[in-house]
């Protein structure tokens, strides 16, 4: 999932763009989510790690009482996120030169004086950035894509570690290195689409193979590489075991400890 961070000091503003970004999110399914929403650059700055995962930045150019003008944010940010997407949603159409200047490579430089041209520029921006992924991403990683309420993700098989039932009629649960999420569906037809890397060790778990770190005979229960435990039936052992699990399962216990 792409974060999305905006840095705007007129809170009217910020806001309008929050609420349109959400909208956009929602209505086209794009893997985004806004993590901050703030007038003040210092707080963006704390948030961002060096070696940043990709993200995307709404950046005013003058953000009044700050330490910093959106374009030394913007160099800033590039320290921490060299890859990032810069966009910068001002009045000030004459200092688009002055992304050059800095060498920001920004993505969009957007008039806000006009909400109507400010709302095409937030949406083209979006469309663009999920395009450009999508295409660097394509034949490169695999994805499961889940509807749950009105929120359509995409979850990239290898950060899945298993499904369950949830213990609601119809309703499985997706376990992912970062998220959980509940969604309509059949442990049935998940095991038949998502063969062979996936595997149904019991009849309420269909867990990732190469998330499996080792066995435990007494508890019979797997041991995940993330520490986790799930049960697994009597009838899976012969074949668990015979991928060689159950050799691992001493040390894979020794490294979680």
């Amino acid at each position: 999932m792409l974060p999305i961070y905006i840095c705007e000091d007129d809170e009217r503003i910020r806001d309008a763009e929050r609420r349109w970004l959400e909208k956009q999110i929602l209505i086209e399914g794009f893997d985004m989510e806004i993590v901050l929403c703030t007038g003040n650059p210092e707080e963006l700055l704390d948030c961002l790690a060096y070696g940043q995962q990709q993200g995307i930045y709404f950046l005013d150019v003058e953000l009044k009482g700050a330490s910093m003008n959106g374009f030394l944010l913007g160099e800033e940010i590039r320290k921490r996120d060299a890859r990032g997407f810069l966009i910068y949603v001002t009045a000030f159409q004459e200092l688009a030169f002055e992304t050059f200047r800095y060498h920001l490579e920004a993505l969009d430089y957007i008039c806000k004086q006009e909400p109507e041209q400010m709302y095409a520029g937030l949406s083209r921006c979006l469309a663009v950035i999920a395009e450009r992924v999508g295409r660097e991403q394509g034949g490169q990683r695999e994805y499961f894509t889940v509807k749950t309420l009105d929120v359509i993700r995409h979850i990239p098989l290898e950060e899945i570690l298993y499904f369950a039932t949830s213990g609601r009629t119809h309703r499985i649960e997706v376990h992912a290195m970062r998220e959980r999420l509940d969604f309509i569906g059949s442990m049935r037809e998940l095991e038949e689409r998502l063969e062979p890397h996936f595997i149904r060790v019991h009849r309420a778990y269909l867990v990732r193979d190469c998330q499996i770190a080792g066995l435990e005979r007494k508890t019979r229960e797997i041991l995940l590489k993330n520490g986790e435990r799930i049960p697994f039936s009597r009838t899976m052992r012969t074949r668990l075991e015979g991928f060689g699990y159950l050799e691992n399962a001493g040390s894979a216990r020794e490294e979680n400890m």
